[in-house]
């Protein structure tokens, strides 16, 4: 599977120049930049690392699935400690909740193998323990689009940017095949989880999730899960009880990344 993926994202850009059309990133410093992006925030995990989250309703948060996984053992976090921080920018968030439930898709196996298995089940929802209900931090809808070609954008925390959330406005789907979607969308450690969104009607809609990223021949790709079935599934999942109670517990003190010295490489798989 690893050499479909290879493949897979070879072809693309062989025949695609969406690459050199993309947009750059752009650091969300102020609030006027961020403004409408609020419901993306960082996912704090252990004090160690992080992921990349979006609000999908007042008390989900849409990430992926490996994100819920030690990268050392390979085990679930299970009674570890997640914080979601709405719209982290410059050491302040517009919320700060901690997470009660997780639930990951059923069939996705956590490996160190990528794998389009792997890539297309890459979803995980988060129960925050109390709902954020904030005019300015707006749940995100989700749709399974887009196609090949189409313009998308990303939201994103990463290493060398954990304190503000970056943009990148324009880049393109260079393929989507058996659940899987690629994109010219610039992603890095941290990334994991970030919402990949198309604008429809003047409204960002999340249409993926980051799962992992390739280079091939120096050009940089990313891969998501690409929404709609396995997100049904999912949602599905939490509703029928079948998620993992986290043990954190309401006003406790919690050690944030970058508050003392700690692996910070989160919780992403480079190919």
């Amino acid at each position: 599977m690893r050499r479909w993926i290879t493949m897979l994202v070879f072809g693309c850009i062989l025949t695609s120049g969406a690459l050199a059309q993309d947009g750059r990133l752009k650091r969300l410093d102020t609030g006027d930049d961020a403004k409408a992006w609020e419901a993306v925030g960082r996912l704090d995990i252990n004090g160690k690392g992080f992921c990349t989250g979006a609000l999908i309703a007042p008390k989900l948060v849409l990430t992926a699935a490996h994100c819920m996984f030690d990268s050392d053992t390979g085990e679930h976090i299970g009674k570890g400690h997640i914080e979601f921080l709405a719209g982290w920018r410059n050491g302040r968030a517009g919320a700060y909740r901690n997470i009660s439930r997780v639930v990951v898709h059923p069939e996705y196996i956590y490996d160190e193998s990528l794998s389009s298995e792997r890539v297309r089940n890459d979803l995980a929802l988060l129960e925050l323990d109390q709902p954020i209900r904030n005019n300015s931090i707006r749940p995100f809808k989700t749709t399974s689009r887009p196609r090949t070609g189409d313009r998308v954008g990303v939201v994103s925390y990463a290493l060398d940017r954990a304190e503000a959330p970056s943009l990148q406005e324009v880049c393109s789907v260079l393929a989507r095949q058996d659940g899987v979607l690629v994109t010219s969308c610039a992603v890095d450690f941290g990334s994991s989880g970030a919402p990949i969104f198309v604008i429809e009607n003047g409204e960002a809609q999340i249409v993926s999730v980051v799962s992992a990223k390739a280079e091939v021949r120096g050009e940089q790709v990313s891969l998501g899960t690409a929404l709609g079935q396995p997100l049904a599934e999912l949602q599905a999942e939490l509703v029928a009880g079948r998620a993992v109670y986290m043990g954190a517990k309401r006003g406790e003190r919690r050690i944030r990344v970058g508050d003392e010295k700690s692996d910070t490489g989160a919780k992403f798989v480079r190919p």
